[in-house]
């Protein structure tokens, strides 16, 4: 690569059937780096990390092919979800070349709403910032899709395709507290740098947080924030990341605690660029 790649973290709404899963790992081709599965989100995160144009067709040859093999009619899991391809995010990784990260969203997004899905844009849209949550809370409602067909098909749902700087997704496991309890303290800590979603997983409690600005406010703040507003007798027992984090992130933090917040140099951006030059 001659110049700072982009990463694509595909969303996708299945997150059990491993062999299906891994034959999509597949159809990403050299773009693909990693993929985070869970079944009781029944959902996946596929990160894909190349040049622009590599990039671009390896996004769009997985996306293509979760649409043909997955259905989204029988569908169930705790995670808010809308379509097959859930969430297409493209990022920068060097800042100075957003504006061609979002070039990606948009030639993605079209090509989807071909496809027949309603595609939502988020990220800077007409000049201003739209945000995931937005979508979530507006589509379909007072918020038409930017491409494609007004309403979705039955079986594929819709999609949103934005760009962002790099975020973490990070999760928290809770034990100990009742629903209302676990919910109470995951809102008194969500904020413009931490978005948080109180989910039952299983026997467990989840805190599913997009950590905004990881530099700024990165995992070690966002667990102590969540300690320090558990009631007696609730305790964080796990802590998970969800795709790849940047390596700064680590660097900022004590490495004592990486295995406690769930973070190893393995599963940063970094790590695995180094890997594939390596190769």
């Amino acid at each position: 690569m001659t110049h700072a790649p982009f990463e694509c973290v595909i969303n996708i709404s299945e997150g059990r059937n491993d062999y299906l899963l891994t034959q999509l790992e597949h159809t990403a081709g050299e773009s693909f780096r990693h993929r985070h599965s869970d079944p009781f989100h029944n959902r996946s995160v596929f990160t894909l990390i190349n040049d622009e144009e590599e990039l671009q067709h390896d996004a769009q040859w997985l996306i293509r092919n979760a649409i043909d093999v997955l259905d989204f009619s029988d569908h169930d899991g705790v995670h808010p979800r809308f379509g097959i391809v859930d969430v297409v995010p493209y990022v920068a990784l060097d800042e100075r070349d957003r504006d061609r990260a979002r070039s990606l969203r948009d030639a993605t997004a079209a090509w989807m709403g071909d496809l027949d899905i309603p595609v939502f844009l988020y990220g800077l849209v007409g000049g201003h910032e739209r945000t995931l949550p937005d979508v979530r809370r507006r589509a379909f409602r007072d918020l038409a899709p930017d491409f494609g067909p007004a309403t979705p098909e039955w079986n594929t749902g819709a999609a949103a395709v934005g760009e962002r700087p790099l975020l973490m997704a990070w999760n928290m496991y809770v034990d100990g507290l009742t629903s209302e309890q676990v919910r109470r303290a995951a809102s008194q800590v969500r904020g413009d740098e931490i978005r948080t979603l109180a989910l039952r997983v299983g026997p467990r409690w989840q805190v599913s947080c997009n950590l905004i600005d990881p530099l700024r406010i990165g995992p070690d703040l966002a667990y102590d924030r969540l300690a320090a507003v558990l009631p007696e007798g609730g305790r964080i027992s796990e802590c998970e990341l969800v795709g790849l984090a940047p390596s700064a992130v680590l660097s900022h933090i004590d490495e004592s605690r990486w295995s406690e917040l769930g973070l190893s140099e393995d599963l940063t951006i970094e790590f695995v660029l180094d890997e594939l030059v390596s190769d």
